[in-house]
């Protein structure tokens, strides 16, 4: 394996992302069809989607791409979730990921300042808040450094915490983790995955709810999902109507008190229709 270092610059659109892809790392026939999939990121996954005796040839595959005219330009940033800091397999991971087309690193069961720290490198870095520990401590994992966006690794966290249910059991956790991200001036953090694969209307009402109360992306385990994600987080017609409609009253009015639909537009109103108009021309990438 080459140890070359080639730190990919960050991407500007990880910022801005909604839709996170996962593809498992031993199936490297996925890697282009999951970047043409219409998902904003996509994440090859070097942990859990790959058996402990798969590792290195995953390795292997996603190095090959790496080299390939393919995945030295991919459409989409491509990220690479590496396997845990304590997990054996970390080092190497760490230096595949080095590698030019690789626009950032997903820190899974990020749990101390210390394990994301240990992930030298000057990319991006996407910390999976996966376990009580790592809650515990996000105040400090959000401020170490080349940190951009959180990530919740939620059916593991339910896990390590003895919760079932996956909306008000986990509310608290959700909005100490966009607060945290907010304190720390993220961009709001991506939340976890919907297992069912059914008609996609779970995974759109998993999404609307996550971004209802903060987050600003998904990860995802299918393609399939991937059309009802992007259209939960980016406003609707209704929206965008009502949007217009404040940001024409505002500008008519030059300054002057200005009611629309029966309500008053203060400063915090014109900021939100600001914030949808602007969210609006993304609407039309997908």
């Amino acid at each position: 394996m080459s140890t070359a270092v080639h730190a990919a610059p960050p991407d500007a659109r990880l910022a801005l992302a909604h839709s996170f892809l996962f593809v498992p790392g031993d199936r490297p026939e996925r890697y282009a069809k999951a970047c043409a999939s219409g998902a904003d990121v996509v994440i090859i996954d070097l942990e859990d989607a790959v058996a402990p005796a798969a590792k290195g040839a995953a390795r292997d595959a996603l190095e090959n791409w790496l080299s390939s005219p393919e995945g030295r330009a991919p459409h989409v940033p491509v990220l690479v979730r590496v396997n845990c800091v304590n997990s054996g397999c970390f080092g190497d991971d760490l230096i595949l990921c080095h590698r030019p087309g690789i626009a950032g690193i997903v820190l899974p069961k990020a749990e101390r300042v210390a394990d994301v720290a240990s992930a030298s490198s000057s990319a991006p870095l996407f910390p999976l808040i996966e376990t009580a520990q790592g809650f515990a401590n996000l105040s400090q994992i959000v401020t170490a450094p080349r940190v951009q966006r959180l990530m919740f690794g939620s059916i593991d966290f339910k896990l390590d915490m003895g919760i079932h249910g996956d909306r008000d059991e986990l509310l608290v956790f959700r909005s100490q983790i966009v607060l945290a991200s907010r304190l720390a001036g993220l961009r709001p953090p991506v939340d976890g995955v919907t297992l069912d694969l059914g008609d996609g209307s779970a995974t759109e009402d998993d999404a609307r709810y996550a971004h209802r109360i903060g987050f600003g992306g998904k990860l995802c385990v299918h393609p399939g999902q991937l059309e009802a994600v992007n259209r939960a987080f980016l406003p609707s017609d209704e929206e965008v109507a009502w949007a217009r409609r404040v940001l024409a009253a505002a500008e008519d009015a030059r300054g002057a008190a200005v009611a629309v639909d029966g309500k008053m537009i203060d400063k915090p109103v014109l900021l939100l229709a600001q914030r949808i108009a602007s969210e609006a021309a993304r609407k039309n990438l997908h």
